[in-house]
This record gives structure tokens, sequence and C-alpha cells, in this order.
């Protein structure tokens, strides 16, 4: 109770220092003479040249010209945002760099520096001057909840209070490279429908425009009359021939639109993601990963001793999705009031049978950690091949799909041809 009593107080004061912001960082190039009068230049960060000096005077380096580097006409590579790959990578860094015995604040300037990002050098070098004022490394990180989210900074703090931050660490880059690879798997199951509609849509928008009119100048001097499916191809290459931009501008207004309405209706984002769980192939695909998400985010949390409830609130976020969200706010809900964990996942309706006898399972031996690694790993690898088996089905789907569409083209155009022969 007592530490649950401290960790309230420390989220307490990181939300109140929450609206400091980081000194910002500048990048100077500089030239200097070393201890034996030898000439040196190079390229330091840092707030301001003084700095920059002060610091090279540390390193043995006499400077003689320190000057702020020219930012870019269009932002250069400063126009980089950090994503989450790049979140991914700094934690495994700075996990390895902690157990290779490397001091905090020296493994934030050698990953900061050594970023090719200036964005995401920015970023670590901020967060490296505030735990060298003093501040603690999860109330530095909570400084930017853009990039480092509350699980993330809860789990610094609970490895700082323990006293085992180097073990802590590890465990965040394990799940942040989990975290990734799953959603870049779900990329890649979502995209391949996507090529397929839309390489579809390009092959039939040419063949209407540039393919159908040369065969309409030929039909126009038979003078008889030309077959059904042969008018209806016609009316629908004149239609794209006038009004292609209105279908293009169409198409895109419609996407930009619908992206704002998403941001701005939580309602819409709930029915979109129970809608693509009812999507043949990829709903069997979405159910998986949100039951990875789920039993890795606990997995993670409870490995770290964090409380079952805040525990639940980190993986209902997690889980990617608003039916999976809500049966985790469920489960949490009935916990609360001492039900078993099992209990509430089948309760849900949710979760697979096999899933909740391994909670189950774990319950009873009092390795819950253990077991809900086993299944995200099981599930982990159940996305990945299907998104295989997904990329299989589909190859052979989008020649069938451009086969038809091109075939139903030619042969409507060639249809004419067929009945003047006959006749003839």
């Amino acid at each position: 109770m007592a530490v649950q009593a401290i960790n309230k107080e420390r989220k307490a004061t990181s939300k109140r220092s929450k609206a400091a912001k980081a000194p910002k960082q500048f990048n100077f190039s500089w030239e200097g003479a070393d201890k034996k009068g030898q000439k040196v230049k190079g390229e330091m960060s840092g707030e301001s040249s003084a700095i920059i000096k002060a610091q090279l005077r540390k390193q043995g380096i006499s400077p003689i010209k320190v000057a702020k580097k020219a930012q870019p006409l269009f932002g250069g590579g400063k126009g980089k945002p950090v994503t989450p790959s790049d979140i991914a990578l700094f934690s495994r860094q700075i996990a390895t760099m902690m157990k290779a015995g490397v001091p905090l604040v020296q493994s934030f300037d050698i990953i900061g520096r050594g970023h090719e990002k200036p964005s995401v050098q920015e970023l670590l070098l901020g967060v490296k001057t505030d735990v060298e004022s003093g501040n603690t490394m999860a109330d530095s990180l909570r400084k930017h909840p853009k990039y480092f989210d509350d699980l993330f900074c809860d789990l610094v703090d609970a490895g700082e209070q323990s006293g085992s931050l180097e073990g802590m660490l590890d465990r965040i880059a394990t799940y942040k490279e989990k975290t990734e690879a799953l959603k870049s798997k779900i990329k890649k199951a979502l995209t391949y429908p996507i090529a397929v509609v839309l390489i579809a849509v390009i092959v039939t928008a040419i063949l209407l425009v540039k393919v159908v009119p040369s065969f309409q100048e030929v039909f126009q001097s038979f003078g008889a009359d030309l077959p059904a499916f042969t008018l209806m191809i016609i009316a629908m290459s004149e239609f794209m021939q006038k009004y292609w931009w209105m279908f293009l501008f169409g198409t895109i207004a419609f996407i930009m639109v619908y992206k704002r309405m998403l941001l701005a209706s939580k309602k819409l984002r709930d029915r979109q993601d129970k809608a693509l769980l009812k999507v043949p192939v990829i709903g069997v695909i979405m159910h998986k990963a949100a039951v990875a998400r789920y039993a890795r985010t606990l997995s993670t949390t409870f490995a770290a001793g964090v409380p079952l409830v805040e525990a639940l609130d980190s993986a209902a976020g997690a889980s990617g999705n608003a039916l999976y969200r809500d049966a985790i706010l469920k489960i949490r809900d009935d916990v609360t009031t001492g039900m078993q964990m099992n209990l509430a996942m089948l309760s849900t309706g949710v979760f697979p049978n096999m899933v909740v006898q391994m909670v189950a399972i774990g319950e009873e031996s009092g390795s819950i950690d253990a077991m809900l690694s086993k299944i995200a790993d099981i599930y982990e690898q159940e996305v990945d091949d299907a998104v295989d088996g997904l990329s299989a089905l589909l190859e052979p789907m989008i020649m069938a799909i451009l086969g038809v569409l091109v075939g139903g083209l030619i042969i409507a155009m060639y249809l004419p041809i067929f009945q003047l022969g006959g006749v003839v």
C-alpha cells in the first residue's frame, strides 16, 4: 500500500511538472586545438555556444571557433518526425547501455548525439538535460507525452523505485519491439487489399479513358447497332473522359472528410473498429492482433509489479480495437469487485477459450505473467502466419481481378467485330 501511495504521489508531481519544457537544443560546428596543439573539429548539440565551449574544455580541447549551424530552408532532416520505431530503437539502445554499465546521463548523450534524425537528437538531449538537473528519468520522459505514453513512464518509474531500472528498460525494449512488429504486420495485412482495389481502379480508368475511345471511332463507321454490353462500356468511357476530374477530386475529398470525421467522432472510430473485425480474413488477423496486444501489455506490466487494475487500464488503451477495449474495461470492473480474471474474461465473450483456460492455469499456479507472455508469443506467431497466408492468397486474386476487368473490357470492344464477322 505504501508503494502504491508513493506511486500516486510521484504521478501527481509529474503531472504538475508536465507543462515545463526541455531547453531547446541547437547544432553547432566547432574548431579547436587538443592537448598536443593539433587542430580538431566536429559537431555538437547544445543550448548555446557557451555551453558547447565548456563541454569542449572538459574534453581537453581549447575551442577556437564555435558557430551555430544554419537550418536548411525547407527543414531538411529536421522535418522528419519522431516515430514509434525510433522510440522502440531508443528503448533497446538505452537498455543495452545500462546493462553494459554506462551511466544514464551518458547513455542519453551517446544515443542522442549518434542519431541521424535531428528531431530525435533534440528529444533525447532535452531529456538528458532534465535528468542532469536532478529530475528522475520517469518525470523527464513525462514532459514528452507525445512520444512516451503513460505505460512507458509508469514502467520506468517502477524500475527507478525498485532499483531495477536496467531490467525494466530491457522489458520495455522487448515490449516496444514486439508491439511495433505487430503493428507492421497489421499494416501489411491492410495494405494488400487496398493495393488490389487501387490497381484495379487505375487499370480500369486507363482503359476507359485511353483504349475504349479508339474502338469507339471504329464502331461509328459500322453503321450498325452495338451490343448492350459494348454500349454500357462506351457510356462509362464517355463519363470518365468528361468527368474524370470530378471522380478524382471527389475521391480525395471523401478520404479527407472521412479522416476528419474519424478524428472528431469516437463513435465512428468504434464502428470502424467493429466493422473491420467482420471483414473476411482481415477480421481474423485483427482479432488475433488484439489478443496478442492484450496479453503482451499485461505480461509486461505484471512482471514490473504494476497492480492488476492499473495493468488492465494500460492493456485497454493498447488493445488497438474498440470491441476489445470495452471488453478489457469490463474485465477491470469485474476484477475490482473480486472476480477472478479468467472468469471476467469468459463473461465478455470475445476472448478465445484457449486464452481463458491458459489465464486460469496461470492464476492457479501463480505464474500469470509467464502464461500471458506465452499467449502473446502464440498469437503474434499466428498473426505472422495469417499475414503471410493473406499475401499468398491475394497474389492470385490480384491477377484474377485484373484479368476479369481487362478481359471484360476487351470482350466488350470485340463483340461488335465478332458479330460483324458472323453476319459476313
